[in-house]
């Protein structure tokens, strides 16, 4: 059993922790907004800290999942961070979305605290989350990667050391473009497919076994369908990780025009009034 401190219990934050301590882990965990961190620790236990270097001393370990390099600053490096109270030696785990910048910023850091430090992004959304199912990509040293693989595997489904600090955040980046052109381009197929008056579920019956599946066919066609669009992950958060990827193109000289056209799209999905709808509503910009 290790002593453990958890950062966050947002969507994907709680069912971590939980994971975590169902696994007979001693958590100690933090939120923001307080109500939440009750609410956690009475339905599966340990404790509540009302600051990040409060949940983080003499912890063995400290994750985070929050909402924004500004958020990850503050928990980490803040007045009252974790990276204040940590021990040396001490791992710290970060499964927030943010800059690859921050994630460098915070490998150095963590260095000059004596601590390992890996940037550890998920994919997988809400449900991944509950299941723990989780694919993780993580940058950092070979023995930071080693320290976290015992206890992620407690809601991990897959587990890749891409490379150095940064490499985790950079590597969700390319799984956030690859989602962006393939919801686009299911959007359009499934539009094309009700102009042209075709059996919807025969249409997907034969595509989906081919070359042209994929988890969003797979998984969406029906719902998107029906304008159904209450499936976890949403519009606000992609825009979010798209900017991170445009950002991080401009500063490696990658070109991504596709990328940028379907940021625009969920712009206009925004001002529908779509923000909080998931990410397969990129189909309502295009008319039936």
């Amino acid at each position: 059993m290790a002593k453990l401190a958890y950062l966050g219990l947002g969507v994907m934050g709680a069912p971590m922790a939980r994971h975590l301590a169902a696994a007979g882990h001693d958590l100690t965990v933090y939120n923001r907004s307080a109500a939440k961190a009750e609410a956690w620790v009475a339905a599966h236990g340990g404790r509540m800290a009302t600051s990040a270097a409060e949940a983080a001393e003499g912890a063995d370990a400290v994750f985070s999942c929050v909402g924004t390099d500004d958020d990850l600053a503050e928990v980490t490096l803040g007045p009252k961070g974790a990276f204040r109270a940590m021990r040396p030696g001490a791992l710290f785990v970060d499964h927030t979305t943010v800059s690859a910048r921050i994630a460098r910023q915070l490998g150095v850091e963590g260095k000059d605290h004596g601590l390992l430090v890996l940037d550890a992004p998920v994919s997988g959304g809400q449900a991944g989350a509950e299941k723990g199912q989780l694919s993780i990509m993580c940058g950092g040293s070979k023995a930071a990667f080693e320290a976290a693989q015992p206890l992620m595997q407690a809601y991990a489904a897959r587990m890749v050391h891409i490379g150095k600090s940064g490499a985790g955040q950079t590597a969700k980046m390319v799984n956030q473009i690859a989602i962006a052109g393939v919801v686009q381009g299911l959007s359009e197929a499934l539009r094309f497919a009700q102009a042209a008056d075709l059996d919807l579920d025969r249409t997907f019956e034969a595509v989906s076994g081919g070359a042209a599946s994929s988890w969003q066919m797979v998984n969406r066609w029906g719902t998107m369908a029906k304008d159904e669009f209450d499936f976890g992950f949403a519009v606000d958060w992609m825009r979010k990780d798209l900017g991170l990827a445009l950002e991080e193109a401009r500063a490696n000289g990658a070109t991504l025009p596709v990328a940028a056209l379907v940021d625009q799209f969920y712009a206009e999905v925004q001002a529908m009034g779509g923000g909080r709808q998931d990410t397969s509503s990129l189909v309502r910009r295009l008319p039936r």
